[in-house]
C-alpha cells in the first residue's frame, strides 16, 4: 500500500479489525519511510459490474458514487451512518450477486429509492426529485402526497 503522505511503497499493517457492520476490514498502517499512520478499508468485491447509463454509456460500478448519492439525500436528517452503510452494502451486494455483468443505472436508482423509503421519507423525496427529474414544485407536491398517502396505509 502506497503512503498517502510521501508516496513510499512500503507500509506496515499495525492493526486489523472488522468494521462494526462486518462488511469490511479496517487496517491501521504505518509508513516505513516517513512514519505517518493512516487507515485503509478493504471490502469484498464479488464481481466486476458495469453500469449502463442513459445514452448507453458504460462505466464500472463505483460504491463511492452510491455512498455520495445516499449521503446527499440524507444530509441533515439525523440518520446514523451505520444505517446508511448497511443500505449501500445491501445495494452493492444485490448488484454484484444479480448474475448480470451489466446493470442499468435505473435498477440501482430503484434499489436506492426502495431503501430510502424504509429509512426516511424526506430523504426518499430528495433522492426521487433528482432521480425522477422533478422540474416544478407541483412535481414535489404530487410525489409528497403519494408518499404521505402510502404512509397512512
Amino acid at each position: 500500500m502506497r503512503c498517502p503522505f510521501c508516496a513510499h511503497d512500503d507500509t506496515q499493517v499495525k492493526d486489523s479489525r472488522p468494521t462494526e457492520d462486518g462488511s469490511s476490514i479496517r487496517r491501521r498502517r504505518q509508513c516505513s519511510s516517513c512514519g505517518a499512520r493512516f487507515t485503509t478499508f478493504e471490502r469484498v468485491q464479488l464481481r466486476e459490474v458495469v453500469v449502463v447509463k442513459s445514452g448507453d454509456r458504460r462505466e464500472s460500478f463505483d460504491r463511492s458514487k452510491l455512498e455520495q448519492s445516499v449521503a446527499l439525500a440524507c444530509r441533515k436528517r439525523g440518520i446514523e451512518q451505520e444505517r446508511l452503510d448497511q443500505l449501500v452494502s445491501g445495494i452493492q451486494r444485490q448488484v454484484e450477486t444479480s448474475g448480470d455483468a451489466e446493470v442499468p443505472s435505473s435498477r440501482i436508482g430503484e434499489l436506492v429509492m426502495d431503501g430510502l423509503r424504509q429509512i426516511d421519507s424526506v430523504a426518499y423525496i430528495r433522492f426521487a426529485s433528482v432521480y425522477r427529474d422533478f422540474s416544478e414544485a407541483r412535481d414535489f407536491e404530487e410525489f409528497a402526497s403519494a408518499v404521505a398517502e402510502a404512509a397512512k396505509d
